[in-house]
């Protein structure tokens, strides 16, 4: 019965060492060895939103999967593809939410266009308002 309980406690101590059941990624905290690349990388991480946090960046997150997006960022840079070509495949691959800075389409039009046109509305309103005040 002790050696049951021992093996018990035993288990439970030893198990939350064993959950990582994957190696990180070769290049999730590893810089590249050209400070060029390495800073366009890191410049292209602080624009990739994580897919996992909500409102951090791939740069900022400890998250497993931010690691595996910073390692193929790295990947692909080292591989010889620009930031843009980068962030265009991460795009392509994960949609327009990916970035912090999403490109002007169909779909996002009227997220960029309505605070434009409540502003112009809200000065119309103002306008009318101040006229009629006015003996």
């Amino acid at each position: 019965m002790v050696g049951l309980a021992f093996a018990s406690v035993i288990m439970a101590v030893t198990s939350p060492a064993s959950a990582q059941t994957t190696a990180p990624a070769r290049y999730a905290d590893t810089q590249l060895s050209d400070p060029v690349r390495e800073a366009e990388a890191k410049g292209l991480m602080a624009q990739i939103r994580c897919l996992t946090c909500e409102g951090q960046s791939v740069a900022d997150s400890d998250a497993d999967m931010a690691g595996d997006m910073r390692a193929l960022i790295r990947e692909r840079i080292e591989g010889g593809e620009s930031a843009g070509q980068v962030r265009q495949w991460l795009i392509d691959r994960y949609g327009d939410q990916i970035t912090y800075d999403p490109p002007m389409s169909a779909l996002s039009a009227p997220l960029w266009l309505a605070p434009l046109a409540l502003l112009a509305l809200g000065i119309l309103i103002a306008r009318k308002s101040f006229r009629r005040r006015r003996p």
